[in-house]
């Protein structure tokens, strides 16, 4: 008899480690979870913005000067030696020097009248690392021929 009070205290001992043992990990899978869907949402507005850029640019047309100039204008974006671009704030507002950066540029094409630009979305700059590509899509559109009226 004297041997069961020890037990049964040992036994409430086990079954607190197994308790703070699955609490741990459940913490740590909220943890996880917290994480996956913050890069899931940042991966959701750069999708949004990178279509926002590409319909602007094709809507716009013309030459990719013109495209990116206006497409700047319009959306309040910068515009610089053939690149546009913003950056933004952990909660995507417009900032300087930002934590992620928008960017479109002109790609080469050997057809005549078919312009095509780049827009990404990457995570990264200004932190000391190496930007990470959220989200990066190709946009093409055909400059306006104009007949001769005859």
């Amino acid at each position: 008899m004297r041997n069961k009070p020890p037990l049964i205290l040992m036994e409430q001992m086990v079954m607190l480690l197994v308790f703070a043992l699955a609490a741990a990990l459940c913490v740590q899978a909220f943890v996880k979870s917290d994480g996956l869907s913050k890069d899931s949402e940042a991966r959701d507005r750069a999708v949004t913005l990178c279509q926002n850029v590409a319909e602007t640019l094709r809507h716009f047309g013309g030459d990719m000067g013109n495209a990116q100039v206006k497409t700047a204008e319009k959306l309040g974006y910068q515009c610089d030696q053939g690149l546009l671009y913003q950056e933004f704030d952990e909660d995507w507002n417009p900032a300087d020097n930002g934590v992620y950066r928008l960017e479109s540029a002109g790609v080469p094409t050997e057809v005549p009248g078919l312009w095509k630009a780049r827009v990404s979305v990457a995570k990264g700059f200004n932190v000391g690392q190496e930007p990470e590509v959220l989200f990066e899509l190709e946009v093409a559109w055909q400059q306006e021929v104009r007949g001769s009226g005859g």
